[in-house]
């Protein structure tokens, strides 16, 4: 039985710490991910997010081009695009496409659609796309994805979403472990 898989790529495929290295370097700092305690970076490197934003937007290219994969992701990710469809779907905007692209063929990640929405508002995206299951880090998307879609959502575990979860959102804290509570949620939709 053929299932949609709706996966977010930053802090889910690739590792939730890829934004740690570059923050610390560019404001001078040593954070690690477990003092990131929100999605916002703008309070850990006082800064203002309008001069946080230029930064990013000045440097989104190479921190995509290097972000390292989550512990796991590959393995399990190849295994489920065997069986199933998965649909990458990234608040990355557009442009951006072409280097997130090189990034799946670098790491030898395969897909069958790649969908930058330019936003975090991804229900839309995965309602069109009909996704069964949806892969986040993002604590309110999970939260709205999983009740406007009415599907699992699983949530990858960090210090930044922490929040209390609805009970369509399951959390875990690796991609072994998604793989499993996968595999139960599978044999149920076989009964």
């Amino acid at each position: 039985m053929t299932k949609k898989f709706g996966i977010d790529i930053d802090g889910t495929v690739t590792s939730p710490e890829t934004f740690v290295p570059h923050l610390n370097k560019a404001f001078n700092l040593n954070l690690t991910l477990e003092d990131i305690t929100e999605y916002d970076f703008s309070p850990f490197v006082n800064v203002s997010p309008a001069e946080l934003g230029k930064w990013f937007k000045a440097n989104e290219r190479s921190i995509y081009e290097t972000s390292p994969l989550a512990d796991d992701a590959k393995a399990v990710l190849q295994k489920w695009h065997q069986k199933h469809q998965l649909f990458f779907i990234s608040a990355r905007h557009d442009k951006l496409l072409d280097v997130t692209e090189e990034w799946f063929q670098k790491n030898e990640l395969s897909f069958h659609h790649i969908e930058l929405v330019g936003s975090h508002f991804k229900v839309e995206t995965a309602k069109r796309y009909d996704v069964d299951i949806f892969f986040e880090d993002k604590h309110d998307n999970a939260c709205e994805i999983s009740e406007e879609c009415n599907i699992p959502v699983i949530l990858f575990d960090t210090p930044y979403n922490r929040l209390p979860v609805p009970k369509g959102v399951v959390r875990v804290y690796n991609w072994l472990e998604a793989d499993q509570w996968v595999a139960s949620w599978l044999k149920e939709q076989q009964k």
